[in-house]
């Protein structure tokens, strides 16, 4: 069975709370990812900013990037997994709570992130497809 390490990528780059969503979106734009850890100067993960909440929750709002902070949108407490969590629990996660990027932590500290895309390489098709169609369904109130 593979485990959370087994399917993440390491090597994290994030964004620390008092940066501001601009340097957020040109980090993302460097290395081409659509989010970002917000992290704290204890460098532990407080959050996460996606390219989707810069739009939505700052610039559509009315907001000015450059003075909006990353960690004004994180908010929260991020749900994460242990590096020894096994593949099967990390897609029940990511399905159940409906996201795409989940956060892989050692000791309390963030080692790394599994996306979609590391699934697609990691597991079988029919697996990942769960995984997207759970997430991608729409709610019913």
């Amino acid at each position: 069975m593979s485990h959370a390490r087994d399917l993440m990528h390491a090597g994290v780059a994030c964004v620390r709370e008092e940066e501001t969503l601009a340097t957020a979106a040109r980090r993302m734009r460097e290395l081409d990812v659509g989010a970002l850890p917000v992290c704290g100067a204890d460098e532990r993960l407080h959050g996460i900013v996606t390219d989707r909440d810069i739009v939505i929750k700052c610039v559509a709002d009315g907001m000015d990037p450059n003075t909006v902070t990353a960690g004004a949108l994180a908010q929260g407490k991020p749900v994460t997994v242990d590096v020894e969590t096994e593949a099967d629990e990390v897609l029940e996660l990511m399905a159940e709570y409906r996201i795409r990027r989940m956060p892989v932590t050692e000791d309390h500290r963030l080692v790394g992130m599994i996306t979609e895309a590391d699934l697609s390489r990691h597991l079988g098709e029919w697996r990942v497809g769960h995984l997207v169609e759970a997430v991608c369904a729409t709610a019913t109130a």
